[in-house]
């Protein structure tokens, strides 16, 4: 505690070991619209401590797995009220990003099961999306935009991609590292519950949450249209 971080004069870089009153301790189910006034540096004025020492005791959970969230961009207000006018633009698609290339931070992988869990469903602070709405956007909407015409609805003729899903039981668990890219590389992955059945091309992939056995997938190369 005694320690300071060393400034490298990079913006970013330097708030990583200063900016707690942006630093959110993330638990199980993880928030990720929570209150300025569940801040590291909040808990720490409250508390009369240091806020590395909250920041400390929260990383030393779970025998020493636990994780902060730091929301980097957009969330100066203290919630995702911009994220919400930005997803309901006309030219926004909801689809993945990094596809890999900062795995040891985060996992968009999340994305879908959030934006039905918190968007939908549980958010508190601000507007929600109707069901029917979410769903189009990350099924027919972002199959036409990466120009995929024959998934993205349920109609006869379409592959039968399917997610049978327990509306009421969705829930993301707190993300974890693990080690198992080659050389024991790290990246992030996270859990899910509520996804009763998922389906490839008319074949059960995973069923409550196991993987099957099934491999019905192939690899797309480019647009079809």
């Amino acid at each position: 505690l005694a320690e300071r971080p060393v400034l490298t004069g990079h913006d970013l870089v330097d708030a990583l070991g200063s900016d707690f009153d942006n630093f959110f301790v993330l638990g199980d189910p993880p928030d990720y619209e929570p209150h300025p006034s569940s801040s590291v540096g909040a808990i720490a004025r409250r508390a009369g401590v240091s806020p590395a020492q909250i920041a400390y005791d929260a990383l030393l959970a779970n025998e020493g797995r636990g994780m902060l969230y730091y929301p980097v961009f957009g969330y100066g207000a203290g919630d995702l009220g911009t994220q919400v006018e930005m997803l309901r633009d006309e030219s926004t698609v909801l689809s993945l990003a990094d596809g890999g290339a900062h795995c040891g931070v985060l996992c968009d992988a999340s994305m879908p099961t959030y934006v039905l869990q918190h968007y939908v469903r549980d958010r508190t602070r601000g507007e929600r999306f109707a069901l029917e709405w979410a769903v189009h956007q990350m099924t027919e909407r972002t199959a036409q935009a990466a120009g995929l015409e024959d998934r993205g609805t349920l109609k006869p003729g379409m592959l039968a991609d399917v997610n049978v899903i327990d509306f009421d039981a969705l829930r993301l668990h707190a993300p974890e590292v693990v080690y198992d890219l080659p050389a024991a590389g790290r990246r992030v992955v996270q859990h899910a519950d509520g996804y009763r059945a998922i389906i490839k091309s008319g074949v059960v992939t995973f069923r409550d949450g196991c993987h099957t056995g099934a491999l019905p997938g192939r690899l797309i190369r480019g647009t079809q249209s």
